[in-house]
């Protein structure tokens, strides 16, 4: 399918229904979204719902919110460490035909792959969603006969995440506005900043040569594949160009820290200091603020290296496995509600999809502790603004981008290759995958 591609500065309030509850029967709700006929002793039915995500999606209090709401649902949260488990957990169960959760989040970029099998999940259209998210985070889940497939979580308008003590340390601003005046530029300059670090630091610039070559992949509209779905693959300058940029930042400028991201070792250095800057979608900032307990001196800038990107955001899916659809269905609507999202972003920093979240002062205002106070609310309405455009991601896009993250990852963090022959690797796989 085409996914629409709209202008952030272009946001417009949009009509967003107040999610129904869900029961255990079908009686109606008050508009504080109890439900009338639910009460203990009343004879409804006692049920327990799943909910499977993965990284940081800030459930763990709303779902004890949903419970207290509606006494006779539990709700437990299935977490995988990473979007690639919770993947391979969704298709294999998928496969099998049972195991799934009643709601089941996807990342988007598998979640073309996954359309490819609607007829495997509930269509959750539903008068009361209308208008409710971002005109492209509605489209990229929606079929072409109309099936609505997922509610849409997060987005990931991304800024940059510092270390202002290793910034000071190494004479450079450390100030957030200053940074960001600092970095403000395209990539090559990111990079050059970077080379003043390592020449007076003992961190590296970044973390990962994976996690720079997705924010910068991320900018691109079609990088593998075109509007229609026809495969352009890897084997030309875009995907090329970034490829060879990435990799001479990381080894030949030495401003990689050499790490591949979720892995044991990435976690562990965010409590070493073990580089300076990352790209971080709102998302993230949970993620880091996990890993970095203790540390002092993070802060995040409102800059990112070539203007704006999007990096991420998920979706919540109700299987047809699922023995309560309608409930499940409820309960990814009241979980992706406008107040919800705020209470997810103030919880763990994923930055709402949601229209008439996004101008809510309870959004804007928000700031961060852990990062100095950031107004990280503010920041990252900012950083929204700033997207132009969103990449094309069809059912090939997660099979295709492996091949090029793998190469990088042979070179950054296996060091088992130099760039050529990974690429020459690359090459290869993409072959084998079959799509011309």
């Amino acid at each position: 399918m085409r996914t629409t591609r709209k202008s952030w500065v272009a946001l417009t309030a949009g009509m967003a229904g107040i999610a129904l509850v869900a029961t255990g029967c079908a009686s109606s709700t008050d508009d504080d979204g109890t439900d009338e006929g639910t009460d203990e002793g009343s004879g409804t039915e006692e049920i327990t719902l799943t909910v499977a995500t993965f990284n940081e999606f800030g459930y763990e209090d709303l779902v004890t919110e949903y419970m207290e709401l509606n006494p006779g649902i539990t709700v437990e949260l299935k977490k995988a460490a990473t979007a690639n488990e919770a993947r391979d957990n969704l298709n294999t169960r998928l496969a099998a035909g049972s195991g799934l959760s009643d709601v089941e989040a996807i990342e988007v970029d598998w979640l073309s792959e996954l359309m490819q099998f609607s007829d495997k999940f509930v269509d959750l259209s539903d008068p009361s969603v209308e208008d409710r998210w971002l005109d492209w985070k509605t489209a990229a889940a929606t079929t072409a006969d109309g099936m609505l497939m997922g509610y849409g979580t997060d987005i990931g308008p991304q800024g940059l995440c510092y270390r202002s003590d290793l910034f000071t340390a190494a004479g450079l601003p450390a100030d957030r506005a200053e940074v960001a005046t600092l970095l403000e530029g395209d990539w090559e300059h990111y990079f050059e900043i970077g080379d003043q670090f390592v020449a007076a630091s003992d961190s590296a610039w970044f973390d990962s040569a994976g996690a720079t070559y997705q924010a910068m992949i991320n900018q691109v509209e079609n990088a593998y594949e075109e509007d229609d779905g026809t495969v352009i693959g890897i084997d030309h300058a875009t995907v090329k160009d970034i490829y060879t940029s990435v990799l001479d930042a990381s080894v030949d400028r030495e401003l990689s820290a050499h790490l591949a991201q979720w892995s044991d070792d990435w976690n562990a250095a965010f409590q070493n200091g073990a580089f300076a800057t990352m790209a971080c979608p709102g998302w993230m900032l949970g993620v880091v603020e996990g890993n970095a307990a203790g540390v002092t001196g993070w802060d995040f800038a409102d800059v990112f290296p070539g203007g704006g990107g999007n990096w991420g955001g998920s979706y919540l899916t109700v299987p047809t496995q699922s023995e309560h659809p309608e409930e499940a269905m409820a309960l990814a609507n009241w979980l992706t509600a406008p107040e919800q999202q705020i209470k997810a972003f103030i919880a763990k920093g994923t930055f709402p999809s949601q229209v008439d979240a996004l101008s809510s002062e309870d959004l804007l205002s928000q700031t961060n502790a852990f990062f100095n106070d950031a107004p990280t609310g503010e920041i990252l309405a900012n950083r929204a603004a700033a997207i132009t455009a969103t990449p094309f991601k069809g059912p090939n896009y997660f099979a295709i981008h492996t091949t090029v993250t793998d190469a990088l990852t042979r070179v950054d963090v296996d060091k088992t290759d130099d760039a050529a022959s990974s690429w020459e690797k690359a090459l290869t796989a993409f072959g084998e995958l079959g799509l011309g």
